[in-house]
């Protein structure tokens, strides 16, 4: 298995469907924006041999030279999405995930309505500029996995139960049902209401947040994908403690002033202790007296029905290899078994050649070893699924093989609890 998102260039080109007329491109190398564009000679010939494609009905979807891969994929009959990708190891499984979250992002914050019906394009090019720095995060090096995943990555905090209160009494007193406490990015609590926010605006919500500059207050006017395509929403932010924010859907009321720091104070003042110990949480996700074996690396752990997800290349920090190289390992694996091994997640259409004859004999645990050929070495990577729960494992090269299976069962039994 090769690692994804080492060294490499990744372009991403929005066109009108129509027209063919490109309305954005962004670039990544080695996981950081870069300015690189593609001639509009390539970008022609990319959207043209689509094009052709669709007038024979035929729909091309993917296509692979010896470097490339290259994916394709049309919304509403109104905007292609076209991704190239030379990153070592790349999967066709988050190139296409990616753009699924790319479009949902403009949905967020542009609205369908705009998409749809594209009456002036250059109007259009000008709002679409407000979802670049979102789009550039899906692009670059996360410490999240949600956008591979579709699940919202969250964390175990120490006080659920009083942030929990916290919470409810914060979002009555707004009047709204959907209120959120994140911590760079991932969910520490949530309402109920804020959990049942469909895909993709359950992930894209903390995650436009996370990719925001810090602010004290913010009054964000944002669509939901799934819940409310042409009526906009307001996002309100509130920032607790730096990296900590609380996050508000509402309508038109209340006003951002009305959630005066004496409101705030009443609420998280008796939590503040409780809330700077959730800080160390972003990167870690568990709490710290969380019992792992001390030869893992780094885990990720999903709820495919509650599309929840804890992901941490945290543990044994002071070890090889490094945090960025554990987390391309995981993504990888990740799109791995998920594209080959496990069954459809809840919600994939993405079907699998052999669904329908081999129901039966789909595996529940797989592994492998990434890195040196010599015998012995190299890191072990294990998947587990039990039920709703898909556990993956990124192991230190000691850990035996034969004793992967055990090792990941007894770790998803005692991390089941917290997800």
């Amino acid at each position: 298995m090769e690692e994804e998102g080492t060294e490499g260039t990744v372009h991403l080109l929005c066109l009108a469907a129509s027209s063919g007329v490109p309305l954005f491109c962004r670039s990544s190398r080695g996981g950081a924006p870069a300015r690189q564009q593609l001639p509009f000679s390539v970008i022609g010939s990319l959207n043209g041999v689509h094009m052709f494609g669709q007038n024979l009905e035929v729909q091309l979807s993917s296509a692979r030279t010896e470097d490339t891969t290259v994916v394709w994929k049309s919304f509403h009959d109104s905007i292609t999405l076209i991704v190239l990708s030379s990153e070592e190891g790349t999967s066709e499984l988050r190139l296409e995930r990616l753009l699924q979250m790319v479009f949902g992002a403009m949905v967020l914050l542009v609205g369908l309505e705009e998409l749809t019906n594209i009456n002036n394009v250059e109007r259009l090019k000008k709002e679409l500029r407000a979802c670049y720095r979102l789009i550039d995060s899906f692009l670059g090096d996360s410490e999240l996995i949600g956008d591979l995943t579709q699940c919202v990555d969250c964390v175990v905090p120490p006080e659920g139960a009083l942030f929990q209160e916290a919470l409810s009494g914060i979002a009555e007193a707004a009047g709204t049902a959907f209120a959120s406490l994140l911590v760079l990015g991932r969910v520490v609590t949530a309402t109920e209401s804020w959990w049942r926010l469909g895909t993709p605006e359950a992930v894209l919500l903390p995650w436009l947040v996370g990719s925001l500059p810090p602010q004290a207050a913010r009054d964000y006017p944002v669509y939901l994908p799934h819940g409310s395509p042409a009526v906009p929403h307001r996002l309100l932010t509130l920032t607790l403690l730096p990296g900590l924010e609380l996050c508000l859907l509402c309508g038109p009321r209340p006003p951002l002033s009305q959630l005066d720091p004496q409101l705030l104070d009443r609420w998280w003042q008796p939590t503040l202790d409780p809330l700077r110990a959730c800080l160390p949480l972003a990167p870690r996700a568990l709490p710290a007296d969380c019992p792992l074996h001390v030869d893992i690396l780094g885990l990720l752990l999903l709820h495919l029905e509650l599309k929840r997800c804890l992901f941490t290349v945290e543990p044994s920090a002071d070890k090889d290899p490094p945090p960025a190289q554990r987390r391309c390992l995981l993504r990888s694996f990740y799109a791995l078994v998920t594209a080959t091994h496990f069954p459809p997640e809840p919600g994939q259409q993405e079907e699998k050649a052999e669904d329908t004859a081999q129901q039966a004999h789909v595996p529940r645990a797989c592994y492998l070893v990434a890195g040196t050929e010599e015998p012995g070495t190299g890191w072990r990577l294990v998947a587990l699924q039990v039920g709703p729960r898909r556990l993956l494992l990124l192991l230190a090269a000691q850990s035996p093989c034969h004793g992967l299976r055990g090792l990941a069962a007894r770790t998803l039994q005692a991390l089941t609890p917290l997800l």
